[in-house]
């Protein structure tokens, strides 16, 4: 399974995912250092009784007394069974330890043999013995070969399994999780939801009009991101603003001698430099309303409002038609959508251009699909290289090779088409059609 799915995205839940994770392997650790300690105390426990029993049992055996002691019985043949488990470890500490006594067994054999609660009480020994067996669960029966006297044998209860200290962590963990994991999602919580709605106002930041500031809460240090993040977007703010009012000001000194100019090329005598210098003002006149509407174009005036996309659209194609330009619109049902009418007509109108231009004419349609609107615009002409389609919406950029120079602009339309575009959140592309010819695809989401 891919972990991306099981990792959560807030940052609360990871929080405590990775607390918990941290539990869980410091309370398995501690596990294990506690059954390691609980085996090494059950060893020793075990090996120091059952060694001294046997030094006694021995030495009442030199004293020449035959019969068994306490817990130790003398045999002549070895009585643990072969198919029990036996337990190495403890053979070896028991030689050891009686070797270190000054006795010298022939061999050591230990075995663990389960006991049940319904055995018969008398084959275990005494009551309280017995109870005490059945309560460990199994019993070590230990076997050790004395040359020329038999077998010394005796039995030591043994703790059949870890269930109790197993259950007692699980309980133990469980209270962990709750006293810590519970003040961790606290603490998650308390800084993902300011941290949460600092994301969405970045997001939804768009400039101009007034927007409320975002309230500061959380700790101190998302506080100050939050109040970071204000006095950030009042500066954005107070540029766009001084830039608007650059512009504002370019506009109207372009503009004023360019009227002046207007008016003296009239007293030119020849109609053809007349009428050549006042295309050229024209000229100037249409770059500078597209360097000045590219540069505004992160601050609009103009409000998003429902508009029908497709009498927006037939309105710029009937505007071509009244030119004289070969021009054509699939007519469509009614689609509204919320956009600004001025800024898309200018979007589709710089297309529609581009078409007519460089194609001869240009048709135009919208095609539908549950998710988008795509506003096809279809040309005639000789397309753009492929390698190339990425690179003329950047602004000032012409394609010489396939656009005629007589025809073009200064390389804004396709810019400040994307741009536009993109302030609606859509996309717009360039296409190649195999039979020849350009498709310009401006997507709106629906």
């Amino acid at each position: 399974m891919n972990m991306r799915v099981l990792w959560p995205r807030s940052l609360a839940g990871q929080m405590a995912l990775l607390v918990a994770i941290a539990l869980f392997v410091a309370q398995a650790i501690n596990f294990g250092l506690l059954l390691r300690e609980r085996n090494q105390l059950r060893f020793e426990q075990i090996i120091t009784p059952t060694v001294t029993r046997l030094v006694d049992a021995e030495d009442r055996l030199n004293g020449g007394i035959a019969a068994g002691h306490g817990h130790v019985r003398i045999t002549t043949v070895n009585p643990i069974k072969p198919g029990l488990q036996r337990q190495p470890a403890v053979e070896r500490a028991i030689a050891k330890a009686l070797n270190e006594a000054g006795f010298h067994p022939g061999a050591v054999i230990a075995a663990i043999r389960p006991v049940h609660r319904d055995d018969n009480e008398r084959r275990l020994g005494e009551a309280r013995y017995a109870a005490r067996l059945k309560r460990f669960g199994a019993v070590l029966d230990i076997a050790v070969a004395m040359p020329g006297q038999g077998w010394l044998v005796l039995r030591a209860p043994w703790p059949h399994d870890n269930s109790g200290l197993i259950w007692g962590l699980i309980a133990q963990t469980l209270v962990l999780y709750v006293i810590v994991l519970l003040p961790v999602l606290w603490i998650g919580r308390r800084i993902s939801l300011p941290l949460r709605s600092l994301a969405g106002a970045a997001r939804d930041f768009r400039p101009g009009g007034e927007q409320p500031l975002l309230a500061e809460s959380g700790p101190a240090d998302v506080r100050e991101v939050t109040a970071a993040f204000n006095l950030l977007r009042r500066r954005v703010t107070a540029m766009l603003d001084e830039k608007d009012r650059m512009l504002g000001a370019i506009g109207h000194d372009l503009r004023t001698p360019l009227a002046a100019l207007r008016v003296r090329i009239e007293s030119v005598d020849d109609e053809a430099d007349r009428a050549r210098m006042a295309d050229t003002i024209d000229e100037m006149n249409r770059t500078l309303d597209d360097i000045l509407s590219l540069a505004r174009l992160g601050r609009p005036s103009e409000p998003p409002v429902d508009v029908d996309l497709s009498a927006l659209v037939d309105a710029v194609v009937e505007d071509f038609r009244d030119l004289g330009e070969e021009v054509s619109f699939e007519d469509g049902a009614r689609l509204p959508m919320k956009l600004r009418p001025a800024l898309m007509r200018r979007a589709v109108r710089n297309l529609i251009e581009n078409a007519v231009k460089y194609g001869r004419r240009a048709a135009v349609r919208l095609d539908l699909s549950a998710e988008a609107v795509e506003i096809v615009v279809s040309d005639e002409g000789p397309g753009i290289p492929p390698e190339r389609l990425a690179e003329v919406f950047d602004p000032f950029t012409r394609l010489e090779t396939s656009r005629n120079r007589e025809t073009g602009g200064i390389g804004l339309g396709l810019a400040l088409a994307r741009a536009i575009v993109a302030d609606a959140r859509g996309q717009i592309r360039l296409e190649n059609r195999a039979g020849g010819g350009l498709d310009a695809i401006i997507v709106l989401p629906r």
